[in-house]
């Protein structure tokens, strides 16, 4: 019986993650996706947010996705993503920054497409920081 699935994530540009995992956590739009190995083949999309991968050994790894689609196929589990990083890469100031100004757009809001952009982008700031602080929570444990 087969104990590990390959996990491959891939950015725009570059693959930043591939190896064999015991799991694979991750927000796909209808909610938590646990993908283990023998996973039945699926093929989602995935809200901005972290992608959780326990290794062989035990050992956890997250990652920031900007969202994405999430592919099962019987030997790998893909994650194609516009913007992946690994969640200890996260530049926190940078993230509140932006959560920042787009609550900024949000208030002095014009047209629906300013709205439906600044909405993107506090989405994707707010996913950042909660990538950071399951970090911080995890490396206490």
């Amino acid at each position: 019986m087969t104990s590990t699935i390959r996990c491959d994530i891939v950015s725009a540009e570059e693959e930043i993650f591939h190896g064999k995992v015991k799991l694979v956590v991750a927000t796909g739009e209808m909610g938590e996706l646990g993908i283990a190995p023998r996973h039945a083949p699926l093929i989602t999309r995935l809200k901005p947010g972290q992608v959780r991968v326990i290794l062989e050994n035990g050992e956890e790894q997250f990652f920031y996705v900007s969202g994405g689609i999430l592919e099962v196929q019987p030997q790998v589990v893909t994650v194609l993503t516009d913007t992946a990083i690994r969640a200890k890469d996260l530049d926190e100031a940078a993230a509140r920054q932006a959560k920042d100004e787009a609550e900024k757009l949000l208030l002095n809001r014009t047209d629906a497409i300013e709205i439906a952009e600044a909405q993107a982008q506090l989405a994707q700031a707010l996913a950042q920081l909660q990538a950071l602080e399951r970090l911080r929570k995890n490396l206490k444990h």
